[in-house]
């Protein structure tokens, strides 16, 4: 993978649903996002009735916090927010000045997001990535996109981001006809692979909330860079924040992480998220590794140049040298003596004759 310069990386605290279906947690969250200093804050926009079946089952870690007598249904509907709320809170965002970003999971969803919200840049989760439809219609919008790839192969990824090139180059009204080999060839074309590398992002992700050590696997990054030449980032549900810092410095061009208000909230992924003060701890520790990783050049910084005559070495007298002697390796040496002639020179000075007097340890010159 090329080196690339990190300082340009993309923060998304992500808010999720962790207002727990409420206006005003959501605002506050909003306005830790922005004191901790992400780019963007993003939520997920859904219809319950769109998104899940009435006896739909929670998966284990939703069992563990929540109420285990409700289905997922019954979860998702406590924890969704009205359009108008998101109406408000787009306002709100753009009056805090941080980017507005949300998940889709519907087509609906999908419509309010672009056509009332007016947000162009879209996350799809890795529980869509197989969602042809919504694939295909949110590239057909013109979307930016944001797609992870938690529970994801390859070949899945292949066939999401074919259905995509799809979507982005159709400019056919009606879509019934649409297949995978169509996808695909316009995935191979030099057109889709333009239009793809202007407007998609691929996130690795691993889907299990806090995620395993073991199964971060975030060389995989690296293979979604190397196999579909993307920008790559990386979706952090582990605990604490420390891997994030490894993906970025492996090039992640995204960061995406959950945070919440309090861990101890009731909720689905308030224990998996970092607390407000964790979150700014994390900008922070990324702001300073961006730095720290700065960029592929090799040069002398401002702050050596200072050091630079006190640690090099130059050609100096090895002893007494009188005007017309010729320069030997039994008379001049190398040693620390502040500005000279680099003892890169010292053969070229060998044989050649003396225009003064030197003194015992006295630059050459």
């Amino acid at each position: 993978m090329t080196s690339k310069k990190l300082n340009n990386v993309y923060v998304i605290a992500e808010a999720g649903v962790n207002h727990n279906g409420s206006y005003s947690l959501a605002k506050r969250l909003v306005n830790e996002a922005c004191k901790a200093g992400a780019d963007a804050i993003k939520f997920q926009i859904f219809n319950s009735n769109n998104l899940a079946v009435k006896n739909a089952r929670k998966a284990n870690y939703q069992k563990k916090l929540t109420d285990h007598k409700e289905n997922q249904y019954e979860m998702l509907k406590k924890l969704e927010l009205s359009r108008t709320n998101f109406i408000h809170l787009k306002k709100y965002c753009r009056e805090k000045n941080i980017t507005f970003l949300s998940s889709i999971f519907d087509e609906e969803s999908l419509d309010f997001l672009v056509n009332t919200l007016k947000v162009k840049k879209v996350k799809i989760p890795s529980g869509e990535i197989t969602n042809g439809p919504l694939l295909y219609k949110t590239a057909k919008l013109g979307c930016e996109i944001i797609l992870s790839t938690g529970m994801s192969n390859l070949d899945e990824i292949k066939q999401a981001l074919s259905i995509i090139t799809l979507g982005y180059l159709s400019k056919n009204k009606k879509d019934h006809k649409i297949n995978l080999n169509m996808a695909y060839k316009a995935f191979n074309t030099s057109k889709g692979k333009k239009i793809l590398n202007k407007k998609l992002t691929l996130l690795h992700c691993t889907t299990e909330y806090p995620t395993p050590i073991k199964d971060i696997n975030l060389n995989a990054m690296l293979t979604l860079s190397e196999e579909f030449n993307l920008r790559v980032g990386y979706s952090d549900h582990s605990e604490g924040f420390f891997v994030s810092i490894i993906a970025l410095a492996m090039g992640a061009e995204v960061i995406e992480k959950h945070f919440t208000i309090d861990k101890n909230l009731p909720g689905p992924d308030h224990q998996a998220s970092l607390n407000p003060i964790e979150l700014k701890k994390m900008i922070k520790t990324i702001n300073e590794t961006s730095l720290i990783m700065g960029s592929a050049n090799k040069k002398i910084t401002k702050s050596e140049l200072k050091n630079l005559y006190i640690a090099r070495k130059v050609i100096v007298a090895k002893e007494s040298i009188k005007k017309g002697s010729k320069f030997s390796s039994k008379n001049i040496t190398s040693k620390r003596a502040g500005k000279g002639i680099s003892p890169m020179k010292f053969w070229k000075l060998l044989g050649k004759k003396s225009r003064k007097n030197y003194n015992k340890d006295q630059v050459i010159k």
